[in-house]
């Protein structure tokens, strides 16, 4: 199954912690993981995130201020975000193609404003804060299974089979044949659910399948992996391993 890296911290960054959870086996198919990303103490100057496409949704809680949460927007490249010196967020990874609200009210950036929408993402967030993260796990659970019963998530086959599939997929072909489709088909399909066309959610997998094996596996030869990788990173594979952690 599909495993995106979280995403890019350097190396260099003291007092922080990333913590991540599975969701019940009844919930796999639709979120990879519950996390959390916290200072331990202030930091001595802003801390910035190198955001990595995933082709995934969060849903966000920050927890230093529960009326603050939101949706993450989906990218084909890096995003560098500033988290200032002190945060705390908890959110829900979900898969590629499960998140059925398409671009509402989703944010570009770490989430730092108050929510107004629709879904009960402040309430679940004032339950959260009171609680250590193994206890947030069942709160975040009852929320995805709320999420799931309003039809704002649902398994999606077309990108499940994509994502079961992944090591046989080299082109956008390979990537209609695994789904049932035909490109013209795959092409709609991708868009309505993803925001992605084939070929754009081809290269973000093959990104983060990159980080997983060997990069020859998803790529042509080092060449096109090295200039593949920093068009979206923004750093050759050297650099990005030298300056961060994945």
């Amino acid at each position: 199954m599909y495993d995106p890296v979280k995403d890019a911290v350097a190396k260099s960054t003291p007092s922080m912690t990333y913590v991540e959870i599975d969701p019940p086996p009844e919930l796999s198919d639709l979120v990879h993981c519950y996390w959390e990303m916290k200072t331990d103490a202030e930091l001595a100057e802003d801390f910035e995130l190198h955001a990595l496409p995933d082709a995934c949704v969060n849903v966000l809680f920050d927890q230093h201020d529960t009326s603050i949460a939101g949706v993450t927007a989906l990218h084909t490249s890096h995003t560098t975000l500033n988290l200032g010196r002190s945060f705390h967020y908890v959110g829900v990874q979900f898969f590629p193609g499960v998140w059925h609200r398409g671009a509402e009210g989703t944010v570009d950036h770490y989430v730092g404003e108050p929510y107004d929408g629709e879904l009960p993402l402040v309430e679940t967030s004032r339950v959260l804060v009171e609680l250590d993260m193994e206890a947030k796990q069942p709160v975040l659970t009852d929320f995805v299974t709320n999420l799931l019963a309003e039809n704002v998530i649902a398994r999606n086959p077309v990108t499940a089979a994509i994502l079961m599939n992944i090591d046989d997929i080299a082109s956008v072909a390979d990537m209609a044949s695994v789904a049932a489709l035909s490109p013209r088909q795959l092409q709609r399909t991708l868009k309505e659910t993803t925001g992605f066309t084939p070929h754009d959610l081809l290269k973000v997998l093959r990104l983060q399948h990159s980080f997983r094996q060997d990069y020859l596996l998803s790529f042509a030869d080092q060449s096109h992996y090295t200039h593949s990788f920093k068009k979206i990173t923004g750093y050759t594979p050297g650099q990005f391993q030298k300056k961060f952690d994945v």
